[in-house]
């Protein structure tokens, strides 16, 4: 059998990176991660369709792993894609909303315009999700090893002597 080893990881990071970048669509990560994990969970039920036999510990732990990186560096891509289309406008509801509130030291001000308005906002994003998209991800396809694990028959027994 020749089939792709990483190829259910692949679109199982696909599925994780385009829901969770989808405006509305990706609060529903708010709820335990829900896209991350069911994307691991895929990952794992696709390996597993590919193997005659029951899937490995190791192997779903993987298909998970690589499924939330490709998951966050997808999601990230596509939040900078929105982000640029809704930039400027978003950026100055940023600003005035900073104006308005005279408690914030302006020290503090400048560091989260440029934080935000610059590829800062990429990068802390990515810097939070990474990490948190893999782990959440390979608990997923454990999960997913649990409910799609193929069940072998029990192995046959050598015959019992009775050293007559």
């Amino acid at each position: 059998m020749s089939s792709n080893k990483y190829q259910p990881a692949l679109l199982g990071g696909l599925f994780i990176g385009i829901l969770s970048s989808l405006p509305l669509i990706s609060s529903l990560n708010v709820c335990c991660c829900l896209w991350v994990v069911v994307g691991g969970l895929l990952a794992t039920y696709l390996r597993q369709q590919q193997l005659p036999g029951a899937i490995e510990t190791s192997d779903a732990v993987l298909s998970g792993l690589i499924a939330g990186l490709i998951g966050a560096v997808l999601s990230v891509i596509g939040d900078w894609a929105l982000l640029s289309i809704t930039g400027p406008l978003w950026q100055e509801q940023l600003r005035s909303q900073l104006d308005a509130n005279s408690n914030i030291p302006p020290e503090m001000r400048d560091l989260i315009l440029r934080l935000m308005t610059g590829g800062g906002a990429a990068f802390f994003k990515l810097f939070i999700t990474l990490p948190t998209y893999a782990v959440f991800s390979t608990l997923g396809a454990l999960l997913g090893m649990a409910f799609f694990k193929k069940k072998l028959p029990p192995a046959a027994l050598p015959p019992m002597s009775t050293g007559i």
